[in-house]
């Protein structure tokens, strides 16, 4: 029996590819487009690991109405799972691509038919686990998986090194502290659109500054670049989300001094760094209610237009030490396994699973 990733969209594949390197596996995506961003991927793969051509990760494409006809263990990395299709020859598990405040498809209680469809919810930490109950979700804790984020191993062993990072994303100034701006998308009511200029303009004489865009957002970040380069403003970097083996999320996160974003589930893995975070108030009312023990909200300064923003940062970054323990106790509050070992844990327990096909 085999092993199937599947997933909407190239980027939720990161959290897939570390344990992929464990397991082997599949992946699968479900249109021609996503095929050719995955073929992208694995032309990159090739050039970056040369000596890897025998193992480079296989892709299926095969349609959603027709993924529940796979036989072996399928690990969604999306909430995709069809709840009225009949999964009868395979062991279905779901890993979220990322931990926010956000509800489940935006309170839609579709999500709760899908959340109960899978055999085992893999959890990143308490606060995945405080999300399913909070969405009505009770499930036997036999099926709740205590997984850890599946990207934390990679930053703890020191895979993002500062200086290759800065060089391969052309960073030229680097006696200027980072600041890395990472919002989320419509779907959140997220802010890139609404700020990235804004902050280009206040941030750059004073600071690199790394636009990061969520993965639907990113033709128009990749404008907004180019657009600073041709009015000659210096200090603008460009982290592509589509280009997950160059431009990693937490390769961003390795270089950054610091974090400008909103409701983003970035704010909750950036909690890793244990650097400075700053939040952008942007509205969104589809959100979990959480204890204060695992909510960011209480423990950041908010950016808004009209402020100095500059003197914020800067007093952000000659603080942040102060900070520091209670982004510790925000990480293990909200995450397990935050010293390493979730990619290890998990490629056992999806292995013992294939193997009891």
């Amino acid at each position: 029996m085999n092993i199937y990733f599947i997933a909407n969209s190239i980027y939720q594949f990161a959290y897939a590819f570390p344990v992929f390197e464990a397991t082997g596996g599949t992946f699968v995506v479900h249109n021609s487009k996503k095929l050719r961003h995955f073929k992208s991927y694995l032309k990159q793969y090739s050039k970056l690991y040369p000596h890897k051509k025998n193992t480079l990760p296989q892709v299926k494409l095969i349609p959603k109405e027709e993924q529940h006809l796979l036989k072996g263990v399928l690990v969604f990395f999306a909430n995709s799972i069809d709840p009225d299709k009949n999964y009868k020859n395979a062991i279905t598990c779901f890993y979220e691509h990322g931990t926010s405040d956000k509800r489940y498809e935006g309170g839609n209680p579709i999500a709760i038919k899908k959340l109960n469809t899978y055999n085992y919810l893999l959890l990143s930490g308490p606060k995945n686990k405080q999300r399913l109950l909070d969405t009505q979700i009770q499930r036997n804790q036999n099926h709740l998986i205590e997984t850890g984020c599946l990207r934390f191993d990679d930053y703890l062993q020191n895979k993002f090194p500062r200086k290759q990072i800065e060089k391969q994303l052309g960073i030229r100034d680097t006696s200027k502290p980072n600041i890395l701006y990472a919002p989320t998308w419509k779907f959140g009511n997220g802010t890139f659109k609404t700020y990235a200029s804004y902050l280009i303009e206040e941030l750059t004489p004073y600071y690199n500054l790394i636009l990061r865009p969520h993965y639907h957002d990113r033709k128009y970040g990749q404008f907004l670049y180019w657009l600073s380069k041709l009015k000659g403003q210096s200090g603008v970097y460009f982290s592509a989300p589509q280009n997950v083996l160059t431009h990693d999320t937490y390769a961003a996160f390795s270089i950054s001094d610091l974090l400008i974003s909103d409701v983003s589930s970035v704010i909750y893995e950036y909690l890793v760094t244990l650097k400075p975070i700053v939040l952008i108030e942007n509205n969104f009312q589809e959100r979990h209610s959480m204890p204060k023990s695992m909510d960011i909200v209480p423990h950041v300064n908010y950016l808004k237009k009209g402020i100095d923003v500059p003197s914020l940062i800067n007093h952000q970054l000659k603080t942040a030490d102060a900070r520091k323990q209670t982004y510790k106790e925000l990480l293990n509050n909200c995450f397990y396994k935050t010293k390493g070992g979730a990619v290890k844990d998990l490629s056992i327990f999806l292995t013992t699973l294939k193997q009891s096909i």
